[in-house]
């Protein structure tokens, strides 16, 4: 899969590369955000970079410390098709809602002191196609999937630094959460493959984040159940019922018996795991944010209903290979997470046979245990964060802060 993806991305190059050469580029330095009744205390840019029909949206937050220096991230939120405005507002970024009862007024921030802008610089692109305020100049260019995604966010990150090559020289990561573990490795990988051709402008590419990614169908879906019973959601007849009805197989579909699939309906009945929409709606913020008028007919946080083709079902030859060419990772997961349950993850990572160099131990925040951590060859590490679900850093904010700031500046976690 992996020589077949990097033909499709090779291929892709010569199909696009006139694009670069004339970039639509658009942006504006924001001072002030209706919600929050002062100046903005941070460098705040928003703005739209074309690739071929698309319009990609963004909101970019200068590094609170020291941009000259200081990493940069582009950050993909999942779904797909999940605004990055939820990783703003709801996990890394500079502001958070006040959480009150909603009485018809627009909502209030306060400032996040967890933020991860606080040590970096971070690009929040709203993408695929459809997601937020992206959109496309034609109706067959909102049709998208898995490759083309990744591609698309290449082709913009580079748009975006040829016009502020100020951070051309910053560490560069790759970073998002959920579904975007099938996009951000392979967007890692363009770059390297880029960067190993020496055929186009040299990125400053370190590594890459993943939060609770989805990686691989069979990994991540059949661990669900089990970890349903480890947290108790499920008694340990029905689990021992399930496994000897589905012979450990979970996700296919395709040959199950009738008991197998009577234990998993038992199973899906014992378990289940506004503001952002009514202030992005807001007319005064789209004119605050200087978006386009008319070229979305409603915000959503996530749209369910684009055109999308989820091609990839594993993105392990790409983890894999990232890691032989010695580019940094950090894989971390809350351990209250269903949808992608740390178990999945913890097992994915241990088929790709790499040599532990820090074997599982507590990490600490403050004299208290954040989670739990093992370390791998080159620079490989997976991290648990107690307590947490599926957004991580929305649950525990000064946690995942402390092991962000600890990784980013290569520290021990």
């Amino acid at each position: 899969m992996l020589v077949k993806h990097s033909k499709f991305v090779c291929l892709y190059y010569m199909v696009i590369v006139m694009s670069w050469c004339t970039p639509a580029v658009s942006f504006s330095v924001i001072n002030s955000l209706p919600g929050f009744n002062a100046p903005l205390p941070f460098k705040l840019e928003t703005g739209y970079i074309g690739v071929d029909d698309v319009e990609f949206f963004y909101y970019f937050t200068e590094s609170e410390r020291n941009p000259a220096e200081d990493p940069l991230l582009l950050w993909i939120t999942g779904g797909p098709g999940c605004s990055s405005l939820s990783g703003f507002f709801f996990e890394i970024g500079p502001l958070r809602f006040n959480m009150v009862e909603y009485n018809g007024s627009l909502p209030t921030f306060f400032l996040n002191q967890y933020a991860w802008t606080k040590v970096s610089s971070i690009i929040f692109l709203d993408a695929p196609v459809g997601t937020g305020f992206s959109y496309s100049r034609m109706p067959q260019g909102f049709k998208t999937g898995d490759m083309k995604h990744a591609i698309s966010c290449y082709n913009f990150l580079r748009k975006w630094l040829e016009s502020h090559p100020k951070f051309l020289t910053n560490p560069l990561y790759i970073a998002g959460d959920s579904y975007s573990g099938m996009i951000i490795p392979i967007i890692t990988q363009a770059i390297s493959d880029d960067i190993e051709d020496q055929g186009m402008l040299t990125l400053n590419l370190k590594g890459y984040l993943l939060g609770n990614p989805y990686t691989d169908r069979n990994f991540d879906f059949n661990s669900k159940i089990p970890y349903c019973n480890r947290m108790a959601f499920i008694s340990d007849e029905l689990y021992e019922s399930a496994k000897k009805n589905c012979k450990g197989e979970y996700s296919k579909v395709e040959g199950r018996n009738q008991r197998c699939a009577n234990d998993l309906q038992a199973i899906s009945e014992n378990y289940y795991c506004y503001l952002l929409k009514v202030w992005a709606s807001d007319i005064s913020v789209q004119e605050a944010l200087h978006t386009r008028k008319g070229t979305i007919k409603e915000w959503v946080r996530c749209n369910r209903s684009m055109d999308y083709d989820n091609a990839v079902q594993s993105t392990l030859s790409y983890h894999l290979h990232l890691n032989k060419r010695g580019y940094r990772a950090l894989i971390y997961s809350g351990d209250h997470d269903l949808a992608v349950p740390y178990i999945g993850t913890e097992s994915w990572i241990k088929s790709l046979n790499l040599s532990i160099v820090d074997d599982w131990r507590p990490w600490f925040d403050d004299g208290q245990v954040g989670g739990y951590s093992r370390k791998y060859g080159n620079d490989f590490t997976f991290a648990t964060v107690k307590g947490a679900g599926h957004t991580t850093p929305e649950y525990n904010p000064k946690e995942c802060f402390a092991m962000f700031s600890r990784w980013i500046s290569q520290q021990p976690l």
